[in-house]
């Protein structure tokens, strides 16, 4: 059975005392849920945020790293060094990494490459733009974003992969993407997955949605069958609405 995540991606917010403030809202409400629950903050606060939360059902996650295990890379956090704090699993992909850190498929299957050698679990991230979505090409660039990245990796690689959908054009933009609209690209992923890896690889990845899903739309969001839970922005820099997201289940 897939696993049902909801992970909180902070980006680049919450100083340390912003992210301690978080931390012990999040653990007053941290319980046994039907759900995988994930917060990533900022480089700088991921040992604390882990040492909060190591006694918790919370997993800390980073939102980057590099692809080399060290050397002349300037402000760069590499695979070893994330596990040396605690951190397992790392976003990869983010649609914010692609526009504004040029990030492309075959950097990114390079970092995916260094993260599953080191033994990471991985949120690989991606999605099309407004203008893909109104010439109609949606599925061609998902599509080829999955396999630029992916698909040069064997069957068992997925075991430690969670895939995230984050339809660009439906944040920030004045649009609006349905669940309807989430369930048929999580369905075509699954399906992209198959046509590759076999049913048995598409069925066992959870893929995750990352258009603004909020406490009132992420039950139905999270009713539709390919769709297995989210990458929350905003939302999560809220214990009380983060928790009725993850209760949405």
């Amino acid at each position: 059975m897939r696993k049902q995540i909801v992970a909180g991606n902070w980006k680049m917010n919450n100083d340390l005392s912003q992210t301690e403030s978080l931390i012990d809202a999040l653990k007053s409400k941290a319980q046994t849920s039907n759900a995988e629950v994930m917060v990533a903050p900022t480089f700088t606060n991921l040992y604390p945020a882990f040492e909060a939360l190591k006694t918790t059902n919370i997993e800390v996650v980073a939102q980057n790293m590099h692809f080399a295990e060290n050397g002349a890379y300037t402000g760069e956090i590499s695979a070893n060094m994330l596990k040396g704090v605690g951190v397992q699993t790392v976003i990869l992909g983010h649609s914010e990494r692609r526009e504004y850190f040029n990030e492309t498929d075959e950097l990114l299957a390079k970092k995916v490459d260094a993260a599953l050698a080191n033994n990471m679990r991985v949120i690989f991230c991606f999605g099309e733009e407004l203008a893909d979505r109104k010439s109609g090409n949606e599925e061609t660039v998902v599509g080829n974003q999955i396999k630029n990245a992916l698909f040069h990796l064997e069957s068992s690689a997925f075991k430690n992969i969670v895939l995230a959908y984050e339809p660009v054009w439906a944040i920030g933009t004045g649009e609006t993407a349905s669940p309807e609209q989430a369930q048929d690209m999580h369905a075509f992923i699954r399906k992209t997955l198959a046509d590759k890896y076999g049913n048995d690889v598409a069925n066992s990845v959870s893929i995750l949605y990352g258009g603004s899903v909020k406490p009132a739309n992420a039950e139905e969001i999270f009713s539709k069958p390919d769709v297995d839970g989210g990458l929350i922005g905003g939302a999560s820099l809220n214990a009380d609405d983060f928790f009725a997201i993850v209760n949405a289940f």
